[in-house]
C-alpha cells in the first residue's frame, strides 16, 4: 500500500512491506522508498523519523540522479557481445575466478561469491564500456578484500582515483535502464 510522510520540506511517497524479517529496513529500490517490517511491527512512523536524514539525503541523491540520466544514452549491446566483452576483459590467468554467470539482478550490477563465482547483471549490456570496466575491476578486487571497507576503497583508487563520479555514474544509468525497461 502506497503512503506518503513529509521528511523536512519533501512528501517522499513509499510502501510496507511486512515479511519474516527480525529488524525493520529501508530500502531504496528504482527510485521508490519501501520500508521492510518484521510481521506484526506496528510503529513504523517511529522508523521514519529515526532515519529521516538518511530518507532525505537519498531521496535528493536518487532525484538528481533522475535528472542527469534524462542526459545519458544507452549502450545498444547484445547480451552475447556483453558476455564476451566481460569475459575477454577477466580471461587472466592470474584471475582466480570459479564461474562467471550473467542473470537479471534486482539490485546490483554484480556480485562476487564466496566460491569466487562472478555473477553480472544482463543489465551491463546498456552501459558504456568505461563503467562496464570499473565494475569488473571492482569485483575482481573483492578477490584481494571482500567487504567495503577502507582498505577495499584504496584499492579501487589506485586505478580508479575519481570512482565516486564512477559510482554516481551508476546511479545514474540505474535510473535511466529501469525507466526504459517499465517502458517497453
Amino acid at each position: 500500500m502506497k503512503k506518503e510522510v513529509k521528511i523536512f520540506d519533501s512528501d517522499i511517497e513509499y510502501t510496507v512491506n511486512y515479511r519474516n524479517v527480525k529488524y525493520p529496513r529501508l530500502e531504496f529500490r528504482t527510485g521508490k522508498l519501501h520500508l521492510v517490517l518484521p510481521r506484526g511491527y506496528k510503529n513504523e512512523k517511529k522508523i521514519l523519523e529515526k532515519h529521516k536524514n538518511w530518507i532525505k539525503n537519498k531521496n535528493n541523491e536518487i532525484r538528481k540522479a533522475l535528472i542527469l540520466s534524462k542526459k545519458e544514452k544507452l549502450a545498444k549491446r547484445s547480451l552475447q557481445e556483453l558476455k564476451e566483452y566481460v569475459i575477454n576483459k577477466i580471461n587472466h590467468p592470474k584471475k582466480k575466478i570459479n564461474k562467471i554467470y550473467f542473470k537479471k539482478m534486482r539490485s546490483k550490477w554484480a556480485s562476487l561469491s564466496s566460491n569466487k563465482n562472478l555473477t553480472f547483471n544482463v543489465l551491463l549490456r546498456y552501459l558504456p564500456s568505461n563503467l562496464i570496466d570499473y565494475i569488473i575491476f571492482h569485483e575482481l578486487t573483492h578477490l584481494k578484500e571482500r567487504k567495503h571497507n577502507p582498505a577495499f576503497w584504496n584499492l579501487i583508487k589506485i586505478r580508479y582515483p575519481n570512482y565516486q563520479e564512477r559510482e554516481k555514474q551508476l546511479l545514474i544509468y540505474w535510473f535511466l535502464i529501469q525507466d526504459k525497461i517499465h517502458k517497453i
